[in-house]
């Protein structure tokens, strides 16, 4: 058996708070076999961490049974293809769009987080990205269908939102989008959107207990620092010592939700009965431009001899279709799934440079 100790120790950390911020409801996982799409992505591997250390911690009568799959396209991280070593862990690599992946479909829970959430990913792999939000999803979906699945999570995106007006910020779910269906990020968008439609009508027409997440830039440890999004873009010139460098005039606003705060507010929506229904997750506040974020990052880590410049990025979709502001009202969450972030923003970006420094 491979001992959590291989694994990472701030991700483990995280997994303890998650565990205790659930309480009783962990207990919902005792003997139940798990699927996790996307396993090798950010929330993949909270989702190892936090039912690998649920296993280990004795608080299930029997362990969990995980299953995790995933086809490695933006790459693999070296501990990865240890997974299989750990007592009732099984990865599978293989593509969620193909059509047989599963001799045999028998899980409790779903969590569908395949998807390449990057835009300089996605916009390197539109096709790959569309067939894992679509076909991967009514491959999984079809598959559920006369099975006695419990619940059945899937990743949608506040990208799904596309620009909204500033009278819809903070945004809530009743909000129907401003996205192009053309532009360079529409193959993310849009198929996000329709990946939505295909699990309200499942839920309708099969039964099957689907929720829907809509994550807000979810960061921390675990991250990639070569995902190109633009926590981790940050912190990469700092720790090597080069300036830090905005593709655009840094005013364009975001709120940062913590992923242990994050990965708690997708575990309560996946035990929750709220089936064909959406739900904002992220952080309300505070609302910060990209230039402050960078200023505070600097702050965080203390380093002099490095500053912010502003350069135009080569290339000219870079920036096109990237909402000017994104904020979510997260009321719904609150009052329906008790979602509630505790983590600050200072405190969660000086956790994540922790985690990057070792």
């Amino acid at each position: 058996m491979l001992k959590n100790s291989k694994l990472n120790i701030d991700i483990l950390n995280d997994s303890k708070e998650i565990i205790s911020n659930l309480g009783d409801q962990v207990n919902f996982f005792d003997n139940q076999k798990i699927l996790i799409t996307g396993a090798a992505g950010f929330l993949g591997i909270q989702f190892i961490h936090f039912f690998a250390h649920l296993n280990s911690l004795g608080i299930l009568k029997k362990p969990c049974h995980i299953t995790l799959l995933d086809n490695f396209i933006i790459g693999k991280l070296s501990w990865i293809s240890k997974i299989s070593q750990i007592e009732n862990f099984t990865l599978i690599n293989s593509d969620i769009s193909r059509k047989k992946i599963f001799d045999k479909f028998n899980y409790d829970y779903i969590i569908h987080a395949a998807s390449i959430a990057s835009p300089s990913f996605y916009r390197k792999y539109p096709i790959q990205t569309m067939d894992a939000n679509v076909i991967g999803l009514r491959n999984l979906l079809d598959c559920c269908v006369s099975k006695n699945v419990k619940s059945f999570l899937y990743f949608s995106s506040s990208e799904i939102y596309g620009d909204p007006p500033d009278n819809e910020i903070p945004t809530n779910e009743n909000f129907r989008g401003n996205v192009s269906c053309t532009g360079p990020r529409s193959c993310y968008d849009e198929s996000k959107r329709f990946g939505e439609t295909l699990c309200v009508n499942f839920w309708k027409e099969k039964l099957i207990p689907i929720k829907i997440a809509r994550p807000f830039n979810n960061y921390g440890p675990g991250l990639n620092i070569k995902d190109k999004r633009v926590i981790p873009d940050i912190f990469e010139s700092l720790i090597n010592q080069k300036n830090i460098v905005l593709y655009s005039d840094g005013l364009a606003t975001r709120t940062f939700c913590y992923i242990s705060d994050a990965i708690t507010g997708y575990l309560q929506l996946l035990l929750s009965n709220k089936n064909g229904e959406s739900f904002n997750i992220g952080s309300e506040f505070p609302e910060i431009s990209i230039k402050k974020l960078a200023d505070t990052i600097l702050q965080i880590s203390k380093k002099k001899n490095v500053k912010i410049i502003y350069k135009k990025n080569t290339d000219l979709n870079y920036l096109k279709d990237s909402p000017q502001r994104r904020c979510p009202d997260i009321t719904k969450a609150r009052n329906l799934i008790n979602f509630n972030p505790k983590i600050s923003l200072h405190e969660g970006l000086l956790r994540t440079f922790k985690y990057y420094l070792r």
